[in-house]
């Protein structure tokens, strides 16, 4: 056999990255994606919107085409069904703000009250006649509506991401009737990121369709709760409700503040208490309790990591990003994780309890054992005769 030229070796398998590396780039990588996202938020934000919306309305034309119709005109009901729900909602929203424009010069004279009320408080804790002033002066009913004309003109520099959506819904909506061939051609190569991909869309479907029934249901509630109080702008705390209910664990606290501070400018002290008491016990049984019940359920994600989620979306996309926290936490785990079966020992840690239910059963088992060997050790000592020969029963 031929000897190989001095100098020029063969090349031998490379050496493995070390998992230290590997763990630095992978989050260099994900800081460098996190600025980026940051800096495109205007274009991404309702590109992603568009997206989970195309994901809810695909069910409806996989339906309609079970049943005969034409992919065309299936494609063509979905298209009209999001673009109807997108107007309602925009119709309501504008006007609910219109109102609260209309709202606020109503209240000069108490907002005036309040403030110097607050400003009062404030000087007798000690704080400087500049920070006071200041306080007070935010109470001005003019520059509270100027701040409300700031959020209209924000909303009508948005016509362009209204623009960006509705053209992705249609663009979506025509290249999603290709899905299901796409996932068949898909999955003879990467049977995994499919499977990821199949649990992603199911997860987001589910989590949206349980949010925005409770929602409205909360939204609805707050509404004629709020109309019995006689609070202003029961309407646009309804709406408020209904966002916030998108907003997980935070969002409660977020929706109830304006119809506390309406309240008190109305009602005084007694329907502050009356809406904290209705209000705030029925939002905090739905949003503490049922909402997380079938939302949990269907994300499998854990209350620490959901929290910690909305902050970090609500600074890197603002607002809307605080709106679509789940998805988007949904959408990083499906493809760091998920896609890869080496690294699904990692779920659990994320709040997927599926893995532990065998230990947790057992722990459960545990405990049980446990308080019942202490009940039999009372029994026991509570049967045992004292030395009088009385028994301590």
């Amino acid at each position: 056999m031929a000897s190989e030229p001095a100098g020029h070796p063969l090349p031998g398998p490379r050496p493995p990255i070390p998992r230290s590396a590997v763990i630095l780039l992978t989050l260099a990588g994900a800081t460098v994606a996190t600025f980026g996202l940051a800096a495109v938020s205007g274009i991404f934000t309702p590109a992603f919107l568009a997206f989970v919306l195309t994901l809810c309305v695909h069910p409806l034309r996989q339906r309609l085409q079970r049943r005969g119709m034409p992919r065309g005109f299936a494609t063509g009901i979905t298209i009209a069904a999001v673009f109807a729900l997108l107007a309602g909602f925009a119709g309501v929203f504008v006007a609910a703000l219109a109102q609260f424009s209309a709202l606020l010069p109503q209240f000069g004279p108490q907002l005036s009250q309040a403030g110097s009320s607050v400003s009062g408080w404030l000087s007798a804790a000690g704080f400087g006649p500049e920070q006071v002033q200041s306080v007070q002066d935010s109470f001005n009913p003019g520059r509270l509506v100027g701040f409300v004309g700031g959020l209209l003109g924000n909303i009508t520099n948005l016509v362009g991401a209204l623009v960006i959506i509705l053209t992705l819904l249609i663009l979506m909506a025509v290249d999603g009737s290709r899905t299901p061939a796409l996932l068949t051609h898909l999955k003879a190569h990467r049977p995994d990121l499919v499977s990821a991909l199949d649990g992603f869309a199911t997860g987001v479907r589910r989590y949206m369709v349980a949010t925005t029934i409770l929602g409205i249901a909360q939204g609805l509630f707050n509404w004629l709760v709020l109309l019995i109080l006689q609070v202003p702008g029961a309407l646009l705390w309804g709406l408020l409700s209904f966002i916030c209910s998108f907003i997980p664990n935070i969002g409660y606290f977020i929706a109830i503040i304006p119809p506390l501070f309406f309240g008190y400018l109305t009602g005084g002290w007694p329907t502050v208490i009356a809406v904290v008491i209705v209000f705030g016990g029925i939002n905090a049984v739905i949003q503490s309790i049922i909402q997380p019940k079938f939302v949990g359920n269907a994300v499998n994600l854990s209350e620490t990591l959901t929290f910690v989620s909305v902050l970090f979306w609500a600074v890197v996309l603002g607002p809307v990003g605080a709106i679509l926290a789940v998805p988007l936490t949904l959408l990083a785990r499906t493809i760091l994780l998920d896609s890869d079966p080496s690294l699904s020992w990692w779920r659990p840690m994320t709040g997927d309890r599926k893995d532990l239910e065998p230990f947790l059963q057992q722990e459960d088992a545990a405990i049980r054992a446990h308080r019942s060997r202490q009940g039999r050790r009372a029994r026991r000592g509570a049967a045992r005769p004292r030395p009088g020969g009385a028994s301590t029963a």
